[in-house]
């Protein structure tokens, strides 16, 4: 049963709206912050926050329907967690990896545990964007090519190799790695391929990565890299045989299967991690490498690895892995982990997530389609959905970017944090929300989408 002080944040205690100023002023003096254009920020302030809300420092509480970066899945603040990375700090607060630590193997045999066969090992990194530059290096090692296949739609990190093979527009002006070749996956709503159904859909998208690969060379190349469910790029459910066609042409070709679970593991489908899914992969096929970071422990202390099947992990028995991190396994991210999956088994974390996609936000963003042509798709599953808004329904052409920031401002206004994207909203609450929360979030979406369409 979900945790019931986390379900409802009590006052926010000790709260200066000072402070708030002080910390704007702050930031815009000495932080540098990310894919920004930095003179126009004006970051929205957080002081604390707790389960599903965050407040201000004037003591404004807002429902956090961005989880942060889509990694806050056990919720802001969760005492089990809080409470095992202080116990772990006054024990050993660092340790270099070559060590042996107890809470380091207690971390990974948690999460092989829920990664299940044929995965044996895993390689703790900082973060999801090293862990999936690992994961390509193992790769390499392993088949001695150098060629990574990964899509248009996608996002796996901001370092050499993860950012190249990144789908978005971030790729083009750090394009400095070498061997990446992209195609377009699954989109049905707006398909590449002309497809009038899912089947097809799977179909030519798969015969179109073949011809690809048969293209560019089909013994060059080392793996295939592809989120679990890509979410930056629109929260992009494949359809049925997509993974199926991946396991297979990996075979056909001689090269690793990767899946990103980043941002898709741990919850946020409603399974612990997206391949996982009867929805996503419905034969189960297993990929050779899982890369993760953000739900594993809900970003409280970075965090991220690689989860290695058997077979790729005894080919480094005897040849050196030329790689590592001197905070790889920190002990503070393996308390943090411990605590968080030890807390989402107990309190039904996970299940929670299923259960709300499937009865409360699917079914209540549906309907909210149905009163706001502006919602031209509601696509998802678990804690994992996005709004793909349109100005015409017919044509699909996306809202400009100014009603995307209208709307922003309305949700902020009416007691909602969200995430937006492009011509989206994601909806994407930590794991642990609550059937009402749910329905308090509905009635501000209705809302906030009512006061712009009558602008």
């Amino acid at each position: 049963m979900i945790d019931t002080q986390l379900a409802t944040t009590p006052a926010a205690p000790h709260l200066d709206p000072d402070d708030g100023a002080r910390t704007l002023e702050l930031d815009r003096a000495h932080v540098f912050h990310s894919w920004s254009a930095q003179g126009a920020l004006h970051p929205f302030v957080i002081a604390g926050g707790l389960g599903c809300e965050v407040w201000d420092f004037a003591g404004t509480r807002y429902l956090d329907f961005s989880s942060q970066l889509v990694n806050v899945n056990i919720g802001h603040a969760h005492p089990k967690v809080v409470a095992a990375i202080q116990e772990q700090a006054a024990l050993l607060p660092t340790v270099a990896p070559a060590h042996a630590n107890l809470t380091r193997g207690e971390a990974a045999k948690r999460i092989l545990s829920k990664a299940g066969a044929p995965f044996t090992k895993v390689f703790f990194t900082n973060g999801g964007a090293d862990a999936n530059e690992n994961a390509m290096r193992m790769a390499r090692l392993v088949t001695g090519r150098d060629k990574i296949l990964s899509q248009y739609r996608s996002y796996h990190g901001n370092t050499g190799a993860a950012i190249v093979a990144t789908g978005d527009w971030r790729r083009v002006p750090n394009e400095f790695a070498r061997g990446h070749v992209h195609f377009f996956g699954p989109f049905a709503y707006r398909s590449e391929f002309w497809s009038t159904s899912l089947e097809q859909e799977s179909q030519r998208a798969l015969h179109s990565l073949e011809r690809i690969i048969q293209a560019e060379g089909a013994n060059s190349f080392a793996a295939l890299i592809v989120e679990g469910v890509p979410g930056t790029a629109g929260v992009l459910v494949p359809p049925p045989g997509y993974f199926a066609g991946l396991r297979e042409l990996a075979d056909k070709y001689g090269f690793l299967l990767i899946v990103d679970e980043v941002m898709s593991g741990f919850g946020r489908t409603g399974d612990w991690f997206a391949w996982q899914n009867e929805t996503v992969n419905p034969e189960r096929v297993a990929p050779d490498l899982i890369t993760f970071a953000k739900g594993v422990n809900s970003g409280y202390v970075p965090a991220g690895g690689v989860i290695i099947s058997d077979a790729v992990a005894r080919e480094f028995d005897e040849q050196v892995f030329p790689g590592g991190l001197t905070y790889s396994g920190h002990p503070l991210a393996m308390a943090s982990i411990v605590a968080a999956i030890d807390a989402m088994d107990e309190e039904g974390i996970v299940e929670n997530a299923a259960m709300i996609g499937r009865e409360a936000l699917g079914p209540g963003l549906v309907e909210l389609a149905s009163r706001h042509p502006m919602i031209g798709e509601v696509r998802g599953l678990g804690v994992f959905w996005a709004l793909d808004l349109v100005q015409d329904a017919a044509t699909r052409e996306p809202v400009v970017p100014a009603t995307v920031g209208l709307l922003k401002a309305e949700l902020l206004a009416r007691g909602l944090l969200p995430f937006v994207a492009d011509n989206r909203i994601h909806v994407v609450p930590p794991c642990t929300v609550t059937p009402e929360q749910v329905a308090t979030a509905l009635a501000i979406y209705d809302a906030a989408f009512t006061a712009v369409e009558e602008i």
